[in-house]
């Protein structure tokens, strides 16, 4: 046999020439070329942004704050905040995704113009185009977000930078040497990639039936079948201008907030009005959604079964995809359930929450007893955090916490919890993680919720015009506020919200609520930094022994001051001759 082998290879090599046979074939890689006559191809392009989304799990980087610790010795967010955070080590860090993401979406701007993206129907190979280049415009303006979130800082001369603004693809020939642009640049920047995007983009992607309905700027030039075909149902979950005014929203709280607010041009006045133009959309306080509490719960299974048609619920204004699993549970879940505990909640969190009555339980009129803690508490207390003697799981096992009571309990085993506290909020109770028959559920995670948008009107109207101002709009800082409260089963009349007259003190009351119905979704990690509230407060934790409560520091938080501000990766900084943040 080898002497076949030996004689065929000579043979080919005699009758082929050695350089077709030892020579790399060509690869099948395809250049910009092949897209103006591949529509699919083309669009692939702008998908990139799409799959650079943080879809699918959460980053529970509330672990870095006071409100969770880990059980996981190795968990990233663990090791960030007791003293592992630097511009090497950086697990918040933006930089090579996003600028990925914006790499790709610039392309497709860039070449969107040559595609030939339909070859039928009326005015469709621009409708397309419109669509394509707004989905671009809309994406690249969140990924510009998420980079001033992690990146943009204060530098050693006193200035607030952002990231370098790339607006046009780079290749061999570009300059990589761009400095950073001032944080206002980059926000201004951001507005109009979002103004471009709502020219292109309809309110969202819906069918119409009448040729009346046709939007004013494609009437007369197509038809109700190929308007559907271009800005239908089919396109749900896709950016739109629902979506870009979302993401306005966000931008102008970051931007007017105490970390930032001196080093651009954004009010909290436009922040409360970016936010109220959203809520508005929805029919203001009117549209809050009943369920918006609990919109991720098993008692809600129907609703969240119903996503898979592409309506979202009415908490939701964005969305990632819909998938069965049970990973959340299963690192999550107490070990008697059969879960690996990761996520354990601070006592921090737990006293955040009031009273049934709405009075923090540092105040007498709350009548908080310290010896029956979980006793009359704000009713998200139990929907969001497992406490000793909860009922959990398919089967509504009781949790029982104190060291060594069982598995669950503090310290018990590597799964148990840290704190005394298991995480419940995201989870669904109807997962079963038994061996013996584990199954499935359906869950999916949003990437803007109304409640979300609520809580920043709230505060940037507070901030802008005091707890009952209302600037143009028919809803003020305190009615946001009281129907937040009044849905979360708070007893009415809402005595303690009543008695709150200042800005000041509101304001400490909707940092909380946002600390409350935020939880766990990756908000207070840059709510605390952009507050410049303090980031060193320990986590701490509860021993239950005799009916008696001890609480007790668990880990501690090691941030410098300069940390409120995140660093330019070290190597970027290096490579383009960046400014880096103060202090990193």
């Amino acid at each position: 046999m080898k002497k076949e082998l030996i004689f065929l290879l000579a043979t080919a090599l005699t009758l082929g020439g050695c350089k077709k046979i030892l020579s790399p074939a060509d690869e099948n890689n395809r250049g910009l070329s092949n897209i103006y006559d591949n529509a699919a191809f083309a669009e692939g392009i702008l998908l990139n942004g799409y799959a650079r989304l943080p879809t699918g799990s959460y980053s529970f980087n509330d672990v870095a704050t006071d409100d969770a610790v880990s059980n996981d010795p190795n968990n990233n967010y663990r090791l960030m905040a007791t003293g592992k955070w630097s511009s090497i080590s950086n697990p918040v860090e933006q930089w090579t995704g996003a600028f990925a993401a914006i790499q790709y979406l610039n392309v497709m701007l860039t070449e969107a113009d040559k595609v030939n993206w339909a070859t039928t129907g009326q005015f469709t190979d621009q409708m397309f185009n419109h669509r394509i280049k707004g989905e671009a415009f809309g994406l690249r303006a969140l990924f510009m977000y998420y980079l001033l979130q992690a990146h943009g800082g204060w530098t050693t001369d006193g200035k607030l930078l952002g990231v370098p603004i790339l607006t046009k693809p780079q290749d061999g020939h570009s300059d990589f040497k761009v400095p950073r642009n001032t944080f206002d640049e980059c926000v201004q920047q951001i507005y109009k990639d979002l103004d471009s995007a709502e020219s292109y983009l309809p309110l969202d992607f819906e069918n119409i039936s009448l040729v009346s309905d046709i939007p004013a700027k494609y009437a007369g030039k197509t038809t109700v079948a190929d308007y559907n075909r271009v800005f239908g149902a089919y396109n749900r979950q896709r950016m739109t201008t629902r979506i870009a005014k979302g993401i306005r929203a966000r931008v102008s709280l970051l931007a007017a907030s105490p970390a930032y607010s001196q080093g651009t041009t954004v009010a909290w006045t436009k922040a409360a009005d970016d936010a109220a133009t959203v809520l508005d959309l929805k029919g203001g306080l009117a549209g809050i959604a009943a369920n918006g509490d609990y919109w991720y719960a098993s008692k809600n299974a129907g609703e969240i079964n119903a996503v898979a048609s592409g309506v979202n619920p009415g908490e939701i204004l964005w969305r990632g995809n819909v998938g069965d699993g049970n990973n959340l549970e299963r690192d999550n879940y107490p070990p008697t359930l059969y879960g690996n505990g990761r996520v354990n909640p601070t006592q921090n969190l737990v006293d955040a929450f009031p009273m049934a009555n709405g009075y923090p339980i540092t105040d007498p009129a709350g009548g908080y007893d310290g010896s029956s803690p979980y006793t009359g508490r704000d009713p998200r207390l139990a929907l969001y955090i497992v406490v000793n003697g909860s009922k959990a799981g398919p089967s509504g096992s009781t949790i029982l916490t104190q060291p060594g009571a069982t598995n669950d309990g503090l310290n018990t085993i590597s799964t148990s919890t840290r704190t005394g506290y298991y995480m419940r909020k995201l989870l669904r109770e109807d997962v079963n993680l038994n061996p013996a028959a584990t199954n499935t559920q359906r869950h999916y995670v949003p990437y803007i919720r109304y409640t979300e948008l609520f809580l920043a009107y709230a505060e940037a109207a507070n901030e802008a015009w005091g707890p009952d101002g209302k600037g143009s709009h028919s809803y003020s800082a305190r009615d946001v506020i009281a129907a937040i409260r009044k849905r979360a089963g708070i007893a009415q009349p809402d005595n303690y919200l009543a008695s709150i007259n200042s800005t000041e003190d509101l304001r400490a009351l909707i940092h909380n609520e946002r600390r409350l119905e935020l939880c766990f979704e990756g908000f207070r990690f840059w709510d605390l930094r952009r507050w410049k509230e303090s980031l060193t407060v320990p986590a701490k934790g509860v021993t239950i022994a005799n009916n008696q409560y001890t609480v007790d520091a668990v880990e501690s938080r090691q941030y410098a001051d300069y940390m409120y501000y995140g660093p330019l990766p070290y190597n970027e900084v290096l490579k383009e001759n960046l400014t880096q943040n103060k202090g990193w």
